[in-house]
């Protein structure tokens, strides 16, 4: 008798392997949460990899205060469901105590202050392997990154210096104070999310779904209206039918009009889609290697 995998349990396979992986070469992981459906995922693969056993790790998320509420709710909703530890990390008491100081102007951000945030609340937990729903087909910067993604005693990642991972060996070794970013789900792209959120039947914030919403567009595109946007002179405020493809901060996470309400919808649409699911979101237009530089600094 022969026994085939289709594509998205091999996906399904070779991420729980990894945070398997994890879990036997570190003592302190944690999955980076964000609320968005890439850490959604995350969660749930993790869930699968120790059923009937609980999540041996705690979710952390950075709390950047500019949050969508939905994801907020959900968030508090799905940690009670799973019965895991959640650590928050707050940008807003990173700006109180002078660690960061906070962006100003027409397009500031509190994203790039993540970093600082999320490098303090792993050495305050003595994280030494931190797992991510970021994947290659995302962006070009985490093309780039493997599956076990060094960091120095500063949180840098060092693009040109990674460590090969031939037949899926994957060395975490490290030194005092340096630490891990893992990416289970590295090889899986946005339809292939969608595609395991249907097979699997996840619940995601309503954010993902076709809703109407006040909007404000800016250069071309389509922002959520809220007390961290405040509208221009050239802004269009507008009431859309739209939805999102990713899920960060308010005042930077782009929205695409859309009547896409159920998930085959969704798929269908991705299908036809020409750009990438961060095509819309404001801070990785800032320059041609935005992420990359935030990376290097320690970002997600």
């Amino acid at each position: 008798m022969q026994y085939y995998l289709t594509h998205l349990r091999e996906l399904e396979a070779e991420a729980i392997y990894v945070i398997r992986e994890v879990v036997a070469q570190f003592e302190r992981p944690a999955l980076l949460f964000s609320g968005g459906k890439d850490s959604i995922v995350l969660s749930h693969l993790a869930k699968k990899a120790f059923f009937p056993a609980k999540i041996p790790f705690p979710l952390i998320h950075i709390d950047t205060g500019h949050n969508f509420p939905e994801t907020i709710e959900f968030r508090d909703a799905l940690v009670q469901k799973l019965g895991v530890q959640l650590i928050v990390g707050s940008v807003q008491e990173s700006i109180d105590k002078g660690r960061v100081k906070e962006e100003t102007g027409l397009n500031a951000s509190r994203n790039a202050l993540q970093t600082i945030t999320l490098l303090d609340t792993l050495e305050a937990y003595n994280i030494d392997a931190a797992m991510g729903g970021a994947r290659r087909d995302e962006e070009k910067a985490r093309a780039k990154e493997r599956f076990f993604s060094h960091r120095d005693e500063f949180g840098q990642w060092d693009p040109k210096n990674q460590r090969p991972e031939l037949w899926n060996l994957f060395n975490g070794r490290k030194q005092h104070g340096e630490h891990f970013r893992v990416f289970p789900i590295s090889n899986w792209t946005e339809m292939d999310v969608w595609q395991y959120i249907q097979m699997e039947n996840i619940e995601l914030p309503n954010l993902y779904f076709s809703h109407v919403r006040e909007c404000v567009i800016r250069d071309g595109v389509i922002l959520a209206k809220s007390e961290f946007l405040k509208p221009q002179p050239k802004d269009i405020v507008k009431t859309l039918t739209v939805r999102f493809r990713t899920c960060g901060d308010l005042p930077i996470t782009g929205a695409i009009e859309s009547t896409a309400n159920t998930l085959s919808l969704i798929i269908e649409e991705v299908a036809t889609t020409r750009t990438t699911e961060r095509g819309t979101r404001a801070d990785d237009k800032r320059g041609e290697t935005a992420m990359e530089d935030r990376k290097k600094q320690g970002y997600f």
